[in-house]
């Protein structure tokens, strides 16, 4: 039910010293909206068992629906938090033909959910977990939010970027909102520049929100809390899956553990229905746990949830698929705990592009 990929040097230190949590300093959590729903019996297994006695920093770095995972793993019951998000984003309900305002107060309130009472409290001051938003600063024609002007700026990055992924430099800057104790480096083949934004009160809520906050889906966060004004959005603009590595300054770098929906990452938003690969050596340190083909067959449609089920499902079918798929992902937690007990290390398949 659960195939596992490993990079070159991922899989050469498990061989070595088998499958187990110190190994990893890095955890991804990719955009991809309702997809992620096939990786909550992992992420419940992982932060519930796996990392519970974790005593050393483990940097959760997500963009999107990624961030809103990350922001769950950090507060100091995990498996609440992320049972919080996913029953009440899988419940979620639209009118007829909701406004970009409808949508965004949508999330507005999934995120006072997910914080709960102490969570935004739990998440700036955890000392193990260490939470990182991903969010694209949007300049030009793609920092309005006119949909005709901010569409044609959009357009312009699908030209740009089938061109180089180099050029969307022009358009779009990359904010990483983090602990103030958090010294992680993010190293871009591609030139866009990284900016670090240390967690306040102020501006966590703000930077969650723009992480997730889609391109003509939502409105935009203008001038976030202690950051330079303008228009920030959706983290997966520039890091949808993800091509890029990580390093530290104050501690040795370990292995990046990674589950994924898709066993092939995509480097940004525009990339979605390109032929173009990830640079492997941006994947050697690292672990994708996918769901296989096998149990995506065996969920209802033969498919996982997507944002198209909205339009496509009248809302309690949409609803109850969507539970059913929850409910069905413990399987996959059941799997990795199989492997990790028997440490099966034979079955993890190489990471090839």
């Amino acid at each position: 039910m659960l195939d596992i990929y490993a990079g070159s040097n991922a899989l050469k230190t498990i061989q070595e010293q088998g499958f187990k949590q110190e190994l990893f300093t890095n955890f991804l959590g990719a955009s991809g909206g309702p997809k992620w729903f096939t990786l909550f019996g992992l992420d419940k297994y992982l932060f519930g068992d796996f990392f519970n006695e974790r005593t050393t920093e483990l940097n959760v770095i997500g963009s999107s629906a990624g961030a809103f995972r990350a922001a769950c793993f950090a507060q100091n019951d995990p498996v609440a938090a992320i049972t919080r998000l996913a029953d009440k984003y899988a419940r979620t309900q639209y009118g007829e033909k909701p406004s970009a305002a409808d949508i965004s107060q949508s999330a507005i309130d999934m995120l006072a959910h997910l914080f709960d009472s102490n969570g935004i409290d739990e998440i700036i001051n955890n000392p193990t977990i260490k939470a990182h938003f991903i969010v694209a600063k949007n300049k030009g024609l793609t920092g309005y939010e006119n949909k005709l002007i901010q569409g044609a700026g959009l357009l312009g990055s699908i030209l740009l970027n089938k061109i180089d992924r180099r050029l969307l430099t022009w358009q779009y800057e990359r904010y990483i909102y983090r602990p103030s104790s958090s010294d992680m480096k993010i190293n871009d083949p591609y030139g866009f520049t990284s900016h670090y934004v240390d967690f306040t009160q102020d501006n966590i809520g703000s930077a969650l929100l723009a992480s997730g906050s889609i391109p003509l889906v939502m409105s935009g966060i203008k001038d976030i809390h202690g950051s330079p004004k303008g228009m920030y959005r959706d983290g997966g603009i520039i890091d949808y899956h993800f091509d890029f590595s990580l390093s530290h300054e104050n501690q040795a770098e370990g292995l990046t553990l990674y589950p994924h929906f898709s066993p092939v990452p995509k480097a940004g938003w525009f990339d979605k229905n390109s032929s173009r690969q990830v640079l492997s050596k941006n994947y050697q340190n690292t672990v994708l746990l996918v769901p296989s083909a096998k149990f995506i067959e065996s969920l209802p449609y033969q498919k996982i949830p997507d944002r198209n089920d909205f339009k496509n499902l009248e809302a309690n079918t949409r609803i109850k698929y969507w539970l059913t798929v929850l409910s069905e992902t413990d399987r996959l937690a059941d799997n990795l705990n199989e492997f990790i007990i028997k440490q099966d290390i034979g079955s993890i398949k190489t990471f090839t592009l």
